[in-house]
């Protein structure tokens, strides 16, 4: 188990008093067997009120509605969790999905069928014509994503970027770069034209020996695999995810969570600054 303190800043600034419109903020990693919140404190300014709630994926989302206008927006939460991540390849499936390809429970199907669907229905021909370069065929279930995984990683390059926003797969490929929601966004489009449930992951990377400040924001995916439920893989770093991944939130449109989401009504742009940490306790 790790005991981590995780720190999120995120800081707008304005020449002019501007109107700051509701925000939607995802910041509280997701609970569960694997994660225990001890406590939380999220500071706001300027006034604010708050509304917490669970969406269609069971995110935990804060709605903040601000009272004043300003010429500078601080969000600053702090989280400390218990981290009881499993070893990532401590796991069985079930003997009908060792290999590929497989056809999920009838009684699972129903509820999984969203997260087979495409959303770049455009890109489908390249991002076919990539994966039967790759040689999949014949492969048990879990090297295939394996290999996927890795070969996102290695065949890339990654490239930060400040738009907002993800790439399209064609788009990642055609340049061979991207962000990490780029790289997301790729392997779940390429494993559901495999047919894999595929869902996108917001979260931290805790990173303490290779990162300045400990920590990122990151993105990842996660695979319905039967008999061990949703299966996280990274595709930036070719990993299957573990101790180092902490998620926030879930969903299947890759655009639809970033952790700070609003607008404002004024004349002026906005300077933005983000602070993210992630420290071990004890």
């Amino acid at each position: 188990m790790q005991r981590l303190r995780i720190t999120h800043l995120t800081e707008y600034f304005f020449t002019t008093q501007v109107t700051l419109n509701q925000h939607r903020l995802l910041l509280r990693p997701r609970e569960g067997h694997d994660v225990r919140i001890e406590s939380s404190k999220l500071t706001i300014s300027p006034p604010y009120r708050i509304k917490w709630q669970r969406d269609a994926f069971d995110n935990s989302l804060a709605i903040v509605n601000f009272q004043d206008c300003s010429n500078k927006l601080i969000i600053a939460s702090e989280v400390i969790i218990q981290h009881y991540a499993p070893e990532p390849y401590d796991f069985l499936l079930e003997m009908y999905a060792v290999n590929y390809p497989f056809s999920y429970a009838a009684g699972e199907q129903i509820d999984l069928a969203p997260f087979q669907q495409a959303t770049f229905l455009k890109d489908q021909f390249p991002i076919q014509d990539w994966l039967q370069r790759l040689g999949l065929q014949g492969m048990e279930t879990f090297a295939l994503l394996v290999k996927l995984n890795q070969t996102i990683s290695c065949q890339l390059r990654y490239q930060t970027r400040e738009e907002s926003g993800v790439q399209s797969p064609a788009q990642t490929l055609n340049q061979g770069s991207g962000s990490c929601r780029d790289y997301a966004t790729l392997f779940i489009e390429a494993c559901r034209c495999l047919g894999f449930a595929s869902r996108f992951v917001s979260g931290y990377l805790h990173a303490p020996s290779t990162e300045v400040g400990n920590a990122t924001t990151h993105a990842w995916v996660e695979i319905y695999l039967p008999g061990t439920g949703w299966k996280g893989f990274d595709p930036t770093s070719g990993e299957v995810t573990g101790n180092r991944h902490i998620a926030v939130a879930v969903a299947r449109d890759p655009e639809s969570i970033p952790p700070v989401s609003g607008s404002f009504i004024g004349r002026d742009a906005a300077m933005m600054r983000v602070n993210v940490q992630v420290n071990q306790l004890g």
